[in-house]
């Protein structure tokens, strides 16, 4: 069966106090609206269609760039959530299945949750995501029996006995599609904020002789995002079971409680990660490589048997091949680094193609950018890059080479050759110690002038 994803981002978030569409705070390194769009797209859907408000542009670009096949419906103004959904109906034409509305703000419902639910559809026509709530507060409340839901009451037009209940709705819902935009045409907005609320659908569905069900999640999954305090409350929340995972999938992290991880980072057994290291997007760590204390990871590849740091940086673009060292102030950009490279340390490699075996010495710089373009180095096999050497793109190293230390690079190195680019050094007898004398003279004059 075919399922399809309607997600609300539309809203401004006016509490987060930014000019940034709500649904675009990062937690995990990510969009809220990236959180949501995963935990939906594990579904295999059909299609998933963002709904954007405020912000629309910049929403739409971060949905296709999780999703590029991603749908994208307008709500001009913001009346409600039935009136959201219902912006939607166009580019859900056609759609077959069950239909899912989830919201960009929600990072944290489970895909299992949302299998449930759609269980749950095959005993009822519309299904709802509710949770208890320790503390209620303004939560819409779920009037049910067992697991069919009778009705759900806005708090704002509950009565005391209603506000009194603690099962909450958390606005998730799933219907076949047809169902949905039959139901959502119907919802009014008699009510005192003077919106048409999806979860009315429920209340008409009844009346059509609909059955709708309940199916019920930990409340932490429920969690929504309206405030910069929530915010960070999520982000903590995230990484404690970001680090859990890794754990239980067999990745030793030596203090867990100080290692970042962003929603996408993928590790493999064996893996050994130090402290205060912090993964940025798109990160995927072979089994048996080692990240180690204070480094800063984005956008790379590590494979096998790898190992990096301390305080190294990884930046787009890098490919780590087997066994590949990077040491310690290393940063490492664009680059593809062959099996058994060795940067040991205060280096920066960019934009280069690094041979197998090669060792890169301490102080190294690949010259990569002559203020209006991006050039390339290319260093072949088993080369040796003396300390201090300045490798001026685009050039080449070619294989066995070595470069003298404190070259300047500026010319192909042939294979096997020995590149020494700097000037001859002249050493003038006695000429230190007149210097030394001439600048203390010149010290002791303006102490006296003060």
């Amino acid at each position: 069966m075919q399922i399809s994803l309607i997600i609300l981002a539309a809203g401004q978030g006016t509490r987060m106090n930014s000019d940034l569409p709500k649904v675009l705070h990062r937690l995990g390194a990510a969009p809220l609206l990236h959180h949501a769009m995963a935990a939906g797209q594990a579904l295999d859907p059909e299609r998933i269609v963002v709904v954007t408000g405020h912000g629309s542009e910049a929403v739409s670009k971060a949905a296709r760039a999780f999703d590029d096949t991603a749908l994208i419906a307008h709500q001009t103004k913001q009346l409600g959530t039935a009136h959201a959904v219902l912006q939607a109906e166009t580019a859900m034409a056609g759609a077959t299945g069950d239909t899912i509305v989830l919201y960009g703000d929600t990072p944290f419902v489970r895909t299992q949750t949302l299998a449930a639910m759609l269980d749950a559809r095959k005993r009822h026509a519309v299904v709802v995501l509710g949770f208890n709530a320790v503390d209620p507060g303004r939560y819409g409340r779920l009037i049910a029996k067992d697991d069919t839901l009778e009705r759900i009451v806005e708090y704002k037009d509950a009565n005391q006995e209603e506000r009194a209940i603690t099962l909450c709705n958390s606005g998730v819902i799933c219907a076949d599609a047809a169902t949905l935009f039959h139901l959502c045409h119907k919802v009014g907005n008699t009510n005192t904020a003077g919106e048409y609320y999806l979860t009315d659908i429920i209340a008409l569905a009844r009346a059509e002789g609909l059955s709708a069900g309940l199916v019920l999640c930990d409340e932490a999954e429920t969690m929504g995002i309206n405030t910069r305090a929530e915010l960070a409350k999520a982000e903590a929340a995230f990484q404690t079971n970001a680090r859990t995972k890794a754990l239980e999938n067999g990745v030793t992290l030596i203090a867990p409680e100080t290692v970042f991880f962003a929603l996408d980072t993928t590790i493999g057994r064996d893996a050994v990660i130090g402290p205060n290291v912090v993964f940025g997007p798109r990160v995927t760590i072979e089994s048996e490589a080692e990240i180690k204390a204070f480094c800063h990871l984005e956008d790379c590849h590590i494979s096998r048997g790898a190992d990096v740091g301390p305080f190294a940086r990884l930046r787009a673009g890098a490919e780590l091949a087997e066994y590949v060292h990077i040491g310690n102030f290393v940063e490492i950009k664009n680059s593809v680094l062959n099996e058994g490279v060795k940067v040991g340390h205060l280096s920066y490699i960019g934009d280069a193609n690094v041979g197998d075996f090669t060792n890169i010495g301490a102080g190294t710089v690949t010259c990569n950018y002559d203020g209006v373009m991006k050039h390339r180095t290319h260093i072949g096999k088993r080369v040796f890059i003396g300390s201090d050497t300045m490798l001026v793109a685009p050039v080449t190293v070619g294989d066995g080479a070595l470069t003298a230390s404190g070259s300047v690079i500026t010319q192909d190195v042939p294979a096997e050759a020995l590149a020494i680019g700097r000037a001859r050094q002249v050493n003038k007898s006695g000429l230190a110690t007149k210097l030394y004398e001439r600048l203390r003279a010149i010290k002791a004059i303006k102490k006296d002038d003060i």
